[in-house]
């Protein structure tokens, strides 16, 4: 059994110092890669980035929605990008339109100047645009949920993860209502251990230690409104949602509690001769980039 050990960014001496992560209200500038060898004679290899999305569907509607990548020419492009990078809108859920609180990668090249348009049936639900792109491999992560409870408009937020060896948790609370809830993880019960748990801060990332972990919502009097589980690998990316709204106008939908992916528990019995250690190093994460829109 993993002892629960997380490391909030950055990260301190002691169990757990929790910082919340810096939000910006730009546009967002990250992506993903790896090197190919030219194949030209010569010494010059060029990076070809590999481009792993990630995206949430928390925005609250019966019906699902279809995203598009693509650039047109009339468009606002970057400084040192013209008419010459546009390129046709390609359907990424080819696969079918992503349902209220799914997620799903996607392998897509992407450019600075590129837009992600979202519909909801017919409609254009937002577009999220590039501003520009990182020189190393990372998963670009996109959520887009209600922006508030009196119109049907939408919100951005994305996260770059970086190349860690421990499994990263972005913590997101895309809810908007009156019911106050506060994540929390706890080591998943095991016989003959003690369970430790700890209380998240949303729109913060940490680092935990490979193991099988519980996550709920718990509210007012520590009553849980919601529970998911999180396995946890080294070298994964993870995401922890808060959905749900209370409109004034129109359905409610629940709070409710998403956990992505939904990685093998059997994967952790390569990593089972670290799991009885007390603790486990902590590393430190540098500065991240959290854009909100």
């Amino acid at each position: 059994m993993v002892k629960l050990v997380l490391c909030f960014i950055p990260c301190f001496a002691g169990l757990v110092t929790a910082t919340q992560v810096h939000v910006q209200d730009t546009a967002l500038h990250h992506v993903i890669g790896h090197v190919n060898k030219s194949t030209a004679n010569g010494f010059v290899s060029s990076l070809v980035f590999k481009h792993r999305l990630r995206v949430c569907n928390a925005y609250p509607n019966e019906e699902a929605m279809d995203i598009y990548r693509g650039v047109s020419p009339h468009d606002d492009l970057p400084k040192g990008y013209g008419p010459r990078n546009a390129h046709p809108m390609t359907k990424l859920t080819v696969d079918g339109p992503m349902d209220y609180k799914t997620c799903r990668d996607f392998l897509t090249p992407m450019n600075p100047g590129d837009k992600f348009k979202f519909l909801v049936g017919n409609a254009n639900a937002g577009t999220f645009a590039i501003s520009d792109l990182p020189n190393n491999d990372a998963v670009l992560f996109l959520v887009i949920y209600r922006h508030d409870r009196l119109s049907t408009a939408v919100s951005f937020e994305s996260h770059v993860f970086a190349n860690l060896l421990n499994a990263q948790v972005a913590v997101i609370d895309t809810y908007k209502g009156n019911v106050k809830a506060q994540p929390e993880i706890r080591d998943a019960p095991s016989k003959g251990l003690t369970t430790r748990s700890e209380t998240l801060k949303f729109n913060s990332v940490v680092a935990v230690n490979p193991g099988i972990y519980q996550v709920s919502l718990v509210g007012k009097k520590d009553k849980v409104a919601a529970n998911g589980t999180l396995v946890a690998l080294n070298r994964q990316s993870y995401v922890i949602l808060r959905t749900g709204v209370e409109p004034e106008h129109g359905p409610e939908y629940p709070q409710a509690l998403v956990v992505y992916p939904k990685s093998d528990p059997n994967a952790l019995k390569s990593v089972a001769g670290h799991r009885e250690a007390p603790f486990a190093l902590m590393i430190m994460i540098a500065a991240t980039a959290w854009a909100r829109m």
